[in-house]
């Protein structure tokens, strides 16, 4: 194109519109590049934001009397790392990394960068992200002496069920890092873990996942790789009961708004699962399959009948069955459920190496978890095609406020 023509916009007009047809967009490719040129010339539209980058920007409070990550909504993606103290790290050191690992959590949890973060470009999505600390029995009894561990803090009792790994097991400091995006979830565990690295090494680390968030109507019970649903028999945050369930008391000395943590990672066998008639599967779980009603119900949450007998008297809800192991008639033996999948790469030979990482909350683990436990360890059905295979329990302090830290009812 010449200079004279180049100063022609009629014809550049013309050209333009005449090209958009014959790239195969017809009248309307040249009609919107006619629009495109009145308003503006070359400058591209502004695309308006979607629900995911929304989505990504929403943020959970990190300040109040619990720690988040407990009562708020479940999210897509979660790391649980396990640290193990140095030993040379007293009380004094435990308060200075506390207050670190509190002050960078906070921000990133706001989605601003941490103070030493060298991609602060990566913590600007933060996805509702939550960090919830947690404390092993020896950084208890290492801050200030055994007459401060709960009677509940340390190793479960033996099951018959566990095969456990030690490679899976215990633990000194517990990082829970849970958002919906997994980039967001790796900075953060990084980030703690640099801030990590003068006071204490990694133990494990294990990563989980749930459904994306908005793939499924909010307050929909997870499923797990089984299948079934996972969780249908909860307390509801921000109600009476949960409040007891999870919460410890105010008799509670350094935990009182504080709860505790089990961490089961559960292998399962898919492939042996695979090979059960979905019968079998309703039998053992109890619920059905399609929308985890009671094999006594049509819904979810129908209360379980479990005096129900079929024509020739056998229980509908069968007593080896997992629904009924884990109800019991206690109503103090109930705790909080918030799991997440996994699915590692297989060791040869295997096809699959996937399981749960079954997090429960509860405010006494003696008085809650380990009775259902012991109920399913005797009879549950579903012991067929799972094995725990790594435990850990975790004091989780209470929340703190803004310029304080997260352990300071215990180290301060």
């Amino acid at each position: 194109m010449s200079a004279g023509q180049a100063n022609r916009p009629g014809l550049s007009r013309r050209r333009l519109l005449t090209a958009a047809a014959l790239a195969g967009g017809g009248a309307a490719a040249a009609v919107a590049a006619d629009q495109a040129i009145h308003q503006g010339g070359d400058s591209a539209p502004v695309p308006a934001p979607d629900a995911a980058a929304l989505a990504g920007t929403s943020t959970t409070p990190f300040y109040g009397p619990h720690q988040a990550g407990i009562d708020t909504p479940p999210l897509a993606h979660a790391a649980f790392v396990a640290l193990d103290l140095h030993d040379d790290v007293d009380r004094d050191g435990l308060r200075r990394l506390m207050r670190i690992l509190t002050d960078d959590a906070a921000r990133l949890t706001q989605g601003e960068a941490a103070l030493a973060d060298s991609e602060p470009e990566l913590g600007s999505v933060p996805a509702r992200l939550t960090v919830t600390f947690g404390f092993g029995p020896r950084l208890v009894a290492r801050a200030v002496g055994d007459a401060a561990l709960p009677p509940w803090l340390g190793p479960l009792p033996a099951f018959t069920i566990d095969r456990l790994d030690p490679a899976w097991t215990g633990g000194d400091l517990l990082l829970q890092i849970a958002a919906d995006d997994p980039v967001t979830v790796a900075h953060t565990a990084r980030m703690l873990l640099k801030d990590s690295r003068g006071f204490a090494s990694v133990r494990w680390r294990q990563a989980g996942f749930r459904r994306a968030h908005g793939s499924e109507p909010a307050g929909t019970t997870m499923r797990n790789l089984f299948g079934q649903v996972d969780g249908t028999v909860n307390p509801t945050p921000g109600t009476d009961e949960f409040d007891r369930v999870v919460w410890c008391g105010r008799d509670s000395g350094w935990l009182a708004g504080g709860s505790s943590l089990v961490l089961r990672r559960i292998s399962m066998d898919l492939d042996r699962w695979d090979a059960l008639d979905r019968s079998g599967r309703e039998q053992a779980i109890g619920r059905t399959l399609t929308n985890g009603a009671p094999l006594t119900g049509t819904q979810e949450h129908d209360e379980p009948d479990f005096t129900a007998t079929t024509a020739l008297g056998f229980p509908v809800i069968p007593e080896f069955s997992h629904v009924r192991r884990a109800r019991s008639d206690n109503p103090a033996e109930k705790i909080f459920r918030r799991s997440y999948n996994y699915d590692d790469a297989p060791a040869p030979g295997q096809i699959s190496n996937s399981g749960l990482l079954f997090a429960s909350y509860q405010a006494d683990v003696h008085a809650q978890f380990v009775p259902i436990q012991r109920r399913l360890d005797e009879l549950d059905l579903l012991n067929q095609w799972t094995t725990p295979v790594g435990s850990a329990v975790f004091a989780i302090p209470p929340g703190c406020d803004r310029g304080g830290y997260i352990g300071e009812t215990l180290l301060s």
